[in-house]
């Protein structure tokens, strides 16, 4: 019989049809085993070119430096807190995870937590195996009519949209990285400002990722403006909701309820002060925890790692921009210069992006474009929804699901600059273009900004600056700067005419906070002032 080409390990009881996947492949062998002490695995890895579990299994740099032949980590679900990524993107490792088979789960714990709190139902429970019959006491109230706030319109935040319109529920939601058709076609009234939505919600469902914009975003100003029997919900992350707020608003009776499957500390410790509040339903990270999720996402990552190990298709990778494999190494530095083009282009735009079309000038052929495509798509969606749900190959899904048009095209030969990726953006009716050459096969550099030609490196921090072309603006800016402690790395100034509008685009190290921004635009000369995280 012939050694099989591949070896897979399984362990975290993955589900069975995912691996029948990997198992149909006559070249890959699996061997299924119980989650074990780390140091077991440890000792074994060397004989395997991947790994597949869920979250039992540490992942650590140990493990990764032990795998002298692993290829390939699949994670059947979303997050990936249990991978070293840095080791593993540093090794050449393909991180896969499964990021779209949860939705439904999710949206469905989300109503049965609502109904239950709408309708008394875990309180009746509890008073009818205590020998009470409490049936006076425990009137609801009908979700029909009610109004539903959904703050984050993404996969999971369309899905409650859905099934809040079977309902009869009114929608209100706040995106603003979602554009209104969006809106519009999940029949949800687009409201402008977060405040806004909460002054009308009957019902606040969160589905936003957690970062340093939303950590604290529902705090205690935000549930101030809820009325007395609104309702919280927060099945998305730990954190976005402020636990000390909401545990005084429930308290002192200032909304109605509120349901939390998500916590700032995981597990909530025994003692927490959130255990003894009545109106308030607390699950244990459930939303994914269905045997329909369990399966759906062990047959998307288990698909995807056999891809990777059969046809070196690293493209449903989380680090793909970062990792080894036939084609897709190759167009590593393109892809980071198409991810950092979609960052920059986002943030020259007052609004969500509703279209983003990608040129391709170079001699890699028609293969180039759609990958560059999907990098740019990465870049300008970072940030908007959770890094753990996207990469290269669910962020076309993600745009279109976001309303957003894209398309590609190539053109044959070089570029001026050599090879090139030009971006054309929109938001509602505004427009931009940025562009970048990769100069010697290795090093990209962003060539245009607008209509303006710069030649910037895409690292660190980069601050574009629109001001008025008259004398000593750079001495000034530069001035500003330094006497806040920002060291400049590059400083590219462009304009049109003499006496007209110019462009500066500068790279600093670290960013520059939100009082040197604000007088950097207070400067008389100065029009305007983006910063843009290019690392």
């Amino acid at each position: 019989m012939n050694e099989p080409r591949f070896r897979v390990l399984v362990t975290d009881e993955v589900d069975p049809e995912g691996l029948a996947h990997l198992r149909s492949h006559p070249d890959i062998e699996v061997d299924e085993k119980p989650t074990r002490p780390l140091a077991e695995v440890v000792a074994e890895i060397g004989r395997y070119d991947a790994f597949v579990g869920r979250s039992a299994t540490r992942v650590t740099r140990e493990l990764l430096q032990a795998g002298d032949r692993l290829k390939v980590i699949g994670r059947a679900g979303v997050g990936v807190d249990n991978i070293d990524l840095p080791t593993a993107t540093e090794l050449g490792i393909a991180v896969i995870n499964a990021p779209g088979g949860n939705t439904v789960s999710v949206a469905e714990l989300a109503f049965g937590v609502l109904l239950s709190l709408v309708r008394h139902i875990h309180t009746a429970d509890e008073s009818m195996r205590a020998g009470r019959w409490d049936r006076s006491r425990l009137g609801g109230s009908e979700l029909r009519g009610r109004t539903m706030a959904i703050v984050g319109l993404g996969r999971i935040g369309s899905e409650m949209a859905r099934r809040a319109r079977a309902f009869g529920m009114t929608l209100v939601g706040f995106d603003p990285y979602v554009p209104p058709g969006r809106f519009e076609e999940l029949g949800v009234e687009r409201v402008e400002r977060l405040g806004d939505a909460l002054d009308r919600a009957a019902v606040l469902t969160i589905h936003t990722p957690l970062n340093a914009e939303t950590t604290g975003m529902i705090g205690a100003a935000e549930l101030a403006r809820l009325g007395r029997d609104a309702i919280v919900l927060n099945l998305a992350r730990g954190g976005i909701v402020a636990e000390d707020a909401l545990l005084d608003a429930l308290t002192a009776g200032r909304i109605g309820g509120a349901a939390l499957d998500v916590f700032s500390v995981e597990p909530l410790p025994a003692e927490h002060p959130l255990r003894r509040i009545p109106n308030l339903i607390l699950t244990p990270h459930l939303g994914a925890s269905t045997s329909d999720a369990q399966r759906s996402v062990s047959v998307e990552a288990c698909s995807a790692v056999r891809d990777a190990l059969v046809t070196g298709d690293l493209s449903a990778a989380i680090n793909a921009a970062g990792v080894g494999g036939t084609g897709w190494g190759e167009l590593r530095p393109l892809l980071e210069l198409a991810d950092r083009l979609g960052r920059l282009g986002r943030t020259l735009l007052p609004g969500a992006v509703s279209a983003l079309e990608l040129r391709y000038t170079g001699p890699r052929g028609e293969q180039a474009p759609r990958p560059l495509l999907l990098a740019a798509l990465q870049g300008t969606l970072r940030d908007v929804v959770d890094r753990r749900a996207i990469n290269l190959v669910n962020v076309q899904h993600v745009a279109t699901e976001r309303g957003i048009e894209s398309a590609s095209t190539h053109v044959a030969g070089r570029g001026e600059l050599g090879e090139e990726v030009e971006l054309r953006m929109e938001a509602g009716d505004r427009i931009t273009r940025v562009a970048g050459a990769l100069l010697g096969e290795k090093h990209g550099r962003i060539v245009r900004i607008g209509p303006f030609r710069v030649d910037v490196a895409p690292r660190g921090t980069l601050v574009v600056l629109r001001n008025r072309d008259v004398p000593g603006v750079i001495g000034r800016v530069g001035t500003l700067l330094g006497e806040a402690d920002v060291n400049i790395a590059e400083y590219h100034q462009a304009r049109l005419q003499v006496g007209g509008e110019a462009l500066a685009a500068i790279t600093v190290d670290g960013r520059i906070p939100a009082d040197v921004q604000q007088r950097l635009a207070d400067l008389p000369e100065v029009v305007d002032v983006r910063q843009v995280d290019m690392e």
